[in-house]
């Protein structure tokens, strides 16, 4: 799925976050759709940077994790080099693109996920906050607080 870190968490959210409060979405973009999206939060590139970057080769995202190389020296690898080092792998952004892994869209409500559609804004915003909700879940449930003691009181 994706390293269970709180940078892979936040970036997660923060990339639902600008994209549910409309920042130019275009699926068919390779900076303004779903992969596009986090690796602008990723990388801090623009989506025209992104996209000028994945025009060096040929095919979207899915075809570029494929044909992936870390030692191409091509810009969209050492793109993807980020992402990956950031804790994403190959997979969970193939599954990003078209909103497919099985355990964010089995943590979906089964009214909503039966709806998904890759190409839709809320759809990949629903996918993302899940997928967060996800990796943030056990991080929590490790959380142990120490028990707060209060002072007793002390007679005047």
């Amino acid at each position: 799925m994706a390293q269970r870190t709180l940078a892979v968490i936040q970036a997660l959210r923060e990339t639902a976050q600008r994209l549910s409060t409309q920042a130019p979405y275009q699926w068919g973009h390779m900076g303004s759709c779903n992969c596009g999206h986090l690796a602008q939060t990723v990388t801090r590139l623009t989506k025209a940077e992104i996209h000028t970057r994945a025009m060096q080769r040929y095919g979207d995202w899915e075809r570029q994790l494929i044909d992936y190389c870390p030692t191409s020296g091509l810009p969209i690898d050492q793109t993807i080099d980020e992402m990956l080092a950031a804790g994403f792998t190959r997979a969970s952004l193939t599954h990003l693109e078209r909103l497919s892994d099985p355990a964010i869209l089995a943590a979906i409500p089964f009214e909503r996920r039966n709806t998904l559609r890759h190409n839709q804004r809320d759809d990949v915003v629903l996918y993302l906050r899940t997928w967060a909700d996800l990796l943030e879940q056990p991080l929590l449930a490790d959380i142990q607080l120490p028990d707060l003691l209060l002072p007793h009181s002390v007679p005047a």
